[in-house]
């Protein structure tokens, strides 16, 4: 590679990376609604034809936005994960739970934009749609995988899961754990909808003015769910 190729790739490199950081800005700031190609471009100093070079329009900044901040959510619980004790799988549960709660909280834009009532704009100009239930729920299938195969979890037959609903839970299955019981993902599925309504309770400030510490409700939620799927607070939980 010649010197001159060298730096044209450096100087590629570092307009996608500053292209990125000003849509983010902007998203983060005005919502998705202030994001355009020209602002972009007004903000970098160039032309908005010079962006098209590296981004597939408008949707490719989206794109690019939305899958940094899913990758800063899920790392986000990952290290929360890895803090724990390997075999302490009702840590490991619990603490993945709250770094889902922190996180979102400290990032209620980018909350808005990856689950709340932004996201629709955002998957209708992005191919983002599965980004979140894949691998958020991967990392919580993992889990839940253990769980059953090491510990033992009790479960509804299949049989006991009404039919429309089985049919749904198949398809989220598919995305998962083929090799997991229906009963299972029900169950992670139950969890979920508690979580996410919660977190998403937290983050808008929902009737905060009789509930202005969540982290009280939180802790309520988690002793039942963790009670729900045969397992208790750990006294290791550890939590930063």
């Amino acid at each position: 590679m010649s010197e001159t190729t060298s730096r044209r790739e450096v100087l590629r490199e570092q307009l996608v990376r500053d292209a990125k950081a000003a849509a983010r800005e902007l998203i983060l700031t005005e919502g998705l609604a202030g994001l355009t190609l020209a602002a972009v471009a007004r903000r970098l100093g160039v032309t908005s034809p010079a962006l098209y070079r590296y981004f597939d329009g408008r949707n490719g900044l989206v794109q690019a936005v939305y899958d940094e901040l899913a990758g800063e959510l899920t790392d986000a619980l990952r290290e929360a994960v890895e803090r724990q004790d390997p075999d302490d799988i009702s840590a490991q549960l619990h603490a993945a739970t709250r770094a889902v709660m922190t996180w979102s909280v400290a990032n209620r834009v980018a909350f808005d934009m990856l689950m709340g009532s932004s996201f629709r704009t955002a998957a209708s100009e992005a191919d983002v749609a599965e980004v979140i239930p894949v691998t958020l729920g991967a990392l919580f299938a993992k889990l839940f995988t253990r769980l059953y195969n090491e510990i033992g979890l009790e479960h509804p037959a299949d049989e006991e899961i009404p039919p429309a609903l089985r049919r749904q839970l198949e398809v989220y299955r598919l995305t998962l754990n083929p090799d997991l019981p229906l009963g299972v993902i029900y169950l992670m599925i139950t969890c979920w909808r508690q979580i996410y309504g919660l977190v998403s309770m937290a983050v808008h400030q929902h009737m905060s003015f009789a509930f202005c510490n969540h982290d009280l409700l939180f802790d309520d939620m988690m002793d039942q769910l963790l009670a729900l799927i045969g397992l208790r607070r750990s006294p290791r939980l550890r939590i930063d």
